[in-house]
């Protein structure tokens, strides 16, 4: 069965287009709660990593697209309505935006329960590699490698979008998230030029003296 024919196994018009997905490690812990289009599950299915529809924005994301944290899929399972999906995947770092392990790690009533913040640059740094690799060995469905695909304008524009969208974010939680989304896209930008992150630290280091 191909992946065309393993897309329309899904009942996706009684929830308006879209599906729920139960994410579980292969020992069957639960990660998190996610939503899939058509092209999410598409993309999922070429790639072998987890794609999602993300309700705020309107759009695919391939998770750790921006923050590394992948989700190598190991089996999807329908259920008996076929309008719900359950997706065991390997993850390759937290699911949830706290640096929690599960998006479930607190018990009804119990506060947000955020890690200590990672202050190296680890985590730019291997983001810059993936985003790197995405430029030098395009991959089929990876938002990063349609990116560079489409050239210089789309590069410089989404840039400015999600630079815009930091300015307009409306709470705290907001401000976080498109700051991430501007961060990617300016290391794409960077890339695009052949700028290493490493070369704008010893700018800022130059400065600092």
């Amino acid at each position: 069965m191909n992946i065309e024919e393993l897309v329309e196994k899904v009942d996706w018009e009684k929830n308006g287009g879209v599906v729920p997905v139960v994410v579980q490690d292969t020992e069957g812990e639960v990660l998190t709660l996610a939503y899939m289009d058509r092209e999410a599950l598409r993309r999922t299915l070429e790639t072998g990593y987890a794609h999602y529809y993300s309700r705020s924005q309107g759009r695919v994301r391939m998770k750790g697209e921006i923050s590394g944290n992948l989700q190598v899929v190991r089996e999807i399972r329908v259920d008996c309505d076929s309008d719900a999906l359950l997706m065991k995947v390997e993850p390759k770092g937290p699911a949830c935006h706290t640096g929690n392990y599960s998006c479930f790690y607190r018990k009804l009533g119990e506060p947000e329960r955020v890690l200590p913040m990672d202050y190296s640059l680890t985590i730019l740094r291997e983001l810059e590699e993936l985003i790197r690799k995405r430029k030098e060995s395009p991959v089929e469905g990876s938002y990063t490698s349609r990116l560079f695909r489409e050239g210089k304008e789309r590069i410089y524009k989404k840039f400015g979008e999600e630079a815009v969208e930091v300015l307009v974010a409306e709470n705290r939680e907001a401000l976080i998230y498109e700051t991430a989304d501007m961060l990617y896209h300016l290391l794409v930008l960077l890339a695009y030029n052949d700028v290493s992150l490493g070369e704008v630290m010893a700018e800022l280091r130059r400065r600092r003296k």
